[in-house]
């Protein structure tokens, strides 16, 4: 095991939490962590859709080691559910395939009961997936036939927020879903409407939790704006114009908030990324750095039968960030940090 190595111009290393606007790609929106930590070397932990707003968690420097592991958190979404019509791309992006008669409350909120815990899924066609080497979106705006296979997903919970109805049925529902990693908001639409005899897409979408990071506390929060039914039905159907995604003066206030809100890894950080914190021995240091075959009395703070569980190595003489482990019967290395 090789320490990661550095240089003198090592960027900024931590975790920021972002929150993007709508019509901006998740990409794009790291342009303004890029600029303002003048770095490269950043990475999101999962992806929102250009139509969607809300938190992006961006690791930078020697943190992006850690985005695969953030990814795997538990996420929260508010979902505002348009009914009566299905689009191919399943929001309000994609063209109308679909029209149907809208659901009633009582046959809505019996199904919203049964959409929780383990479940099914398949994919949106429209998505980034990969089928025989190629992006299923790619397929898909070609006009060929995409067939993704279910996966397994699970709902930790459904509310329904906010309902808009007349006298037919439900036009709207707003609804919060706190899921698993890999499920789709957008499927869910798809499949709670189908469950309802109905059709629907998304009118709107915002990321609010992904495990305890919280959108409240992300840069740029304070742009985005309340989101309901009304807000996000007028933004999706044309009834008001998005901000400028590049306004000077918005982008300078964003980069000053990025590099206020750059968040160094420490043990309390380290404990909301779903790791148990703990302090490698002085006397170990020359031991973990070249490798060698790692055992609980290195290290201070593990519990006594050690669980399965996932460690960040903190060290004892300075408390920097060295490190991740896997712990257990056997203990291994994630990655080092030199």
């Amino acid at each position: 095991m090789q320490p990661e190595k550095t240089g003198k111009t090592n960027p900024p290393s931590g975790i920021v939490l972002f929150a993007k606007r709508s019509g901006l790609t998740s990409f794009s929106a790291l342009f303004t962590i890029k600029h303002a930590l003048k770095t490269g070397r950043v990475g999101h932990t999962g992806t929102l859709d250009s139509f969607a707003s809300g938190l992006l968690v961006v690791c930078s420097g020697t943190m992006t080691r850690m985005v695969s592991r953030i990814t795997e958190l538990s996420k929260e979404y508010e979902a505002v559910l348009k009914f009566g019509v299905q689009t191919d791309t399943l929001d309000y992006t994609g063209s109308v395939v679909r029209k149907t008669a809208l659901p009633r409350r009582e046959v809505l909120t019996a199904v919203l009961s049964e959409f929780t815990g383990s479940l099914q899924q398949v994919p949106p066609e429209f998505s980034a997936l990969h089928v025989n080497g190629h992006r299923a979106s790619d397929l898909a705006r070609q006009g060929k036939k995409v067939e993704l296979p279910p996966r397994k997903i699970f709902i930790y919970k459904n509310e329904l927020l906010e309902i808009k109805e007349s006298s037919c049925g439900v036009e709207y529902a707003r609804i919060l879903f706190t899921v698993s990693r890999g499920t789709y908001i957008r499927s869910l639409a798809r499949d709670i409407a189908a469950a309802c005899g109905s059709s629907a897409h998304l009118a709107g979408l915002r990321r609010t939790r992904v495990g305890s990071f919280r959108l409240e506390d992300a840069a740029g929060s304070d742009l985005l704006g309340p989101f309901t039914i009304d807000t996000a039905a007028a933004a999706a159907y044309g009834q008001t114009a998005e901000p400028a995604p590049r306004d000077p003066a918005v982008e300078a206030a964003l980069q000053q908030a990025v590099c206020g809100k750059l968040r160094p890894m420490t043990p309390a950080l380290a404990a909301e990324c779903d790791l148990i914190p703990v302090t490698l021995r002085t006397a170990y240091g020359s031991d973990f750095f070249n490798g060698r075959q790692l055992d609980r009395t290195m290290f201070t703070d593990f519990p006594v039968p050690v669980p399965e569980t996932s460690a960040a190595v903190f060290s004892e003489t300075d408390g920097r960030f060295l490190g991740v482990i896997k712990a257990g019967p056997r203990f291994t290395y994630d990655f080092v940090i030199h």
